[in-house]
């Protein structure tokens, strides 16, 4: 049996959105502080401001790199990372490069990854790959999740919560999440992300294995009633 505690710590609520504003920011970093949630993931330009929102507790602020399309050159996602770590990012969710993972470009997938990580190891910030699942096959999440652990990371992730596809899910699912905990064999953390809605969705993820959650309302999910939203 979870304790909504336990099941706050393991949850990266996710201000994401484009249309968010300043006032978004601070209404849901006063509810992570409030409810015990252990990371408030934000855009990259939010960093600064949300480690001043979270001062004091014990709330770790992730910033997301490359996101949500993972399609920046290798250069500006380091350079994002440096920019998200230096304004007090304790943790980078970074998404993989999925056009060169798809295209069989490996070495271009592992540098891309290895640049945010030599960023990151130096000063102990933990770096998530996102894999963004609903675009790739069986084959392909295995191949990221190797990639991923070559090249240094810390966790690997299902999805942003944004991708786009004509059917089917597009964020976490326990197929996915089955796939990536087999390849990783707990030498990597995974989380799932995206489209966990429920308490009793939260908790089957981490039942399965996973160590943390990316999820939209995190405040309607541990006083277990219907979420809003649609990350």
């Amino acid at each position: 049996m979870r304790s909504v505690a336990d099941v706050a710590r393991a949850l990266d609520h996710a201000v994401l959105k484009p249309e968010f504003t300043a006032a978004d920011l601070a209404r849901q970093a006063a509810m992570c502080v409030a409810q015990g949630v252990g990371c408030l993931c934000v855009r990259s330009v939010d960093v600064a401001a949300a480690v001043r929102l979270v001062a004091g507790s014990p709330v770790v602020v992730a910033s997301v790199i490359g996101f949500p399309h993972g399609a920046a050159p290798a250069e500006v996602k380091a350079l994002e990372a440096r920019l998200a770590v230096t304004a007090g990012a304790r943790e980078l969710d970074m998404v993989i490069n999925i056009g060169a993972l798809r295209s069989n470009t490996d070495t271009v997938v592992l540098d891309d990854i290895a640049g945010v990580v030599a960023v990151a190891r130096p000063l102990g910030v933990f770096v998530k790959v996102i894999l963004e699942t609903c675009h790739l096959t069986e084959p392909e999440i295995r191949r990221a999740c190797r990639l991923a652990e070559q090249a240094g990371a810390d966790f690997v992730k299902t999805s942003t919560g944004f991708g786009v596809r004509a059917s089917g899910p597009t964020g976490a699912t326990p197929e996915a999440v089955r796939i990536m905990l087999d390849a990783v064999g707990g030498r990597l953390q995974v989380k799932a992300s995206g489209g966990i809605r429920s308490w009793d969705e939260a908790v089957a993820y981490l039942d399965m294995g996973c160590t943390r959650l990316g999820v939209g309302d995190a405040e309607s999910i541990l006083a277990g009633r219907p979420t809003t939203g649609d990350y």
